[in-house]
């Protein structure tokens, strides 16, 4: 083959290819703010008003949500708990008293899979599965699906649509990593100095020794109350976030 050839055929080759701009662009397409324009992922909410989510995963756990439970009835604090169903199984009667204290109940799969590692198909089983062990002990249908590992995919928003789920995860700034056990102190800090308008925090009710989560609590509350915070649950949050649609309606 020739050197003329040659070029010619490269320089075909560059104009079929796609350009760098094309693929920053579909690098862009599937991230943070490709979700959160189209009202498909919820991390946090744009408010004047000084209200805080204060959200906790994995459980119900018997001891640790309980603890919880009654710290937030102290001040008055409602709160979001994503809910693993093979533990609502387990123990109904923690999720009965989260739902008499007016707390909001969602979903987070039936056994906190990989989700990188399951079909669609198996995730829409565990998101089912987890809502009739809700139904079944609370009477409640839930809205609102938290992905393990905050993991999420164009198939993953798809299945909660279907499913009438809006995912929701949490504000980059308020992931406390307390299932890490990384101390009070770091804890009580991450969500003190960042706390914003807004917010979607972090928490976990189980997964291990959940001390550190409780003993936070014991200093964040009062805090974020003193400075005029109040704690809502997401859903409440979200009727203040007029730019997201419901779950699988556009």
């Amino acid at each position: 083959m020739n050197k003329q050839l040659l070029s010619w055929i490269l320089l075909i080759g560059l104009f079929l290819l796609p350009s760098q701009t094309e693929i920053v662009m579909a690098k862009k397409e599937k991230d943070r703010d490709y979700y959160e324009t189209r009202g498909e992922i919820v991390w946090e909410v744009p408010t004047n008003k000084k209200v805080i989510a204060l959200t906790f995963d994995d459980g119900p756990d018997p001891v640790y949500t309980r603890q919880i439970a009654e710290l937030l009835k102290q001040y008055e604090a409602k709160a979001t708990f994503f809910v693993v169903g093979s533990r609502v199984k387990a123990y109904p009667g923690v999720i009965q008293q989260l739902a008499k204290e007016k707390h909001e109940l969602a979903n987070h799969t039936y056994t906190h899979p990989d989700l990188r590692r399951i079909s669609p198909d198996k995730l829409q089983e565990e998101v089912v599965a987890t809502q009739q062990e809700i139904f079944r002990s609370t009477n409640i249908m839930t809205h609102l699906f938290r992905p393990p590992g905050g993991y999420y995919s164009e198939s993953l928003v798809d299945v909660a649509k279907k499913s009438g789920y809006l995912v929701v995860l949490w504000s980059w700034h308020q992931d406390t990593r307390d299932w890490s056990d990384p101390g009070v102190k770091k804890i009580v800090n991450k969500v003190l100095n960042n706390a914003r308008n807004g917010d979607i925090v972090l928490f976990h009710d189980y997964g291990g020794n959940r001390k550190q989560t409780v003993d936070a609590l014991r200093e964040i509350l009062p805090e974020l109350q003193k400075r005029g915070y109040q704690f809502i649950t997401v859903s409440e949050m979200m009727k203040l976030y007029d730019n997201t649609r419901k779950a699988g309606k556009d």
